[in-house]
């Protein structure tokens, strides 16, 4: 998989990698073989968090992805300078296991020789821009409640606030800056919950489990060979579902079309005069 096919490390290197967001992660191809649901979930707060105990039993889906990208800077006297940096994104999808379909990703994008690093979230497409995005963090015994569908004081919960910056096809894009004390958080926390505000104006929780984020993102970044391999096979697999499925339907179908037509009901006997 390729992250950077462009020059410019700012704008053109957060599509590049906003775009890697429609790959799946490996530890999701166990996971992604469970049904999962048909759309992404439209619910107000108190149901994203319900939802969030399926994802805290699924196993972890951080990984961790490096590449090589070419960047290209104007020296003083006009000459374009070519550097080749490396990115990492230690990112987290969560997936819809008949379509294929990104229903969330997070991430934290790392660029070789830039003190700073970005948050990423990832929410599909028809959610409104301009109320923006934001993430609740939810401390490990806390998310452990939500889990056991408990009750939990969200006035004490940590916010994040995200700014959109692009969309394509996959979906839309919002971040901000990974500052020490967010990544201690993600390290430490039980789990993000992101809303977004769909189209009729309610509010779409998307709930990120942060177990094996922490592990990830410090360790080495996985094969990319192997992690596209294994891309190919979950997106085979999804296929092969989607296929088996219309199968089952058509059957139905025809089940149904070729059962004999009941009998015409009997006309009442006429009056006699």
């Amino acid at each position: 998989m390729q992250f950077m096919a462009c020059g410019r490390i700012g704008r053109a290197a957060a599509v590049a990698v906003a775009l890697a967001f429609g790959a799946a992660g490996l530890a999701e191809m166990a996971a992604a073989q469970q049904p999962a649901p048909k759309k992404a979930p439209e619910k107000a707060p108190a149901a994203a968090k319900k939802d969030a105990k399926q994802d805290a039993a699924a196993q972890s889906a951080w990984v961790k992805l490096c590449e090589k990208a070419t960047t290209i800077k104007k020296e003083k006297d006009g000459k374009e300078e070519k550097k080749d940096l490396n990115i990492c994104l230690t990112h987290h999808e969560r997936l819809d296991g008949n379509s294929g379909m990104v229903l969330v990703s997070a991430a934290v994008r790392q660029v070789e020789g830039q003190d700073k690093q970005h948050f990423m979230v990832m929410v599909p497409l028809g959610m409104l821009l301009q109320p923006g995005m934001r993430a609740s963090l939810y401390p490990k015994d806390v998310w452990e409640k939500v889990t056991k569908n408990e009750k939990v004081d969200e006035s004490k919960l940590k916010q994040i606030k995200l700014a959109y910056t692009l969309c394509h096809p996959a979906g839309c894009t919002a971040e901000t800056e990974m500052t020490p004390e967010l990544l201690a958080d993600l390290k430490t926390g039980g789990g993000v919950v992101v809303f977004a505000v769909n189209a009729a104006g309610q509010p779409v929780g998307f709930p990120v489990p942060l177990n094996g984020f922490e592990q990830s993102f410090a360790g080495g970044p996985i094969d990319n060979k192997q992690y596209g391999e294994a891309r190919r096979a979950l997106m085979q697999q999804i296929a092969q579902r989607q296929q088996q499925l219309a199968e089952e339907q058509q059957k139905k179908q025809d089940e149904q079309k070729g059962t004999p037509a009941a009998p015409p009901a009997k006309a009442a006997p006429a009056a006699k005069k």
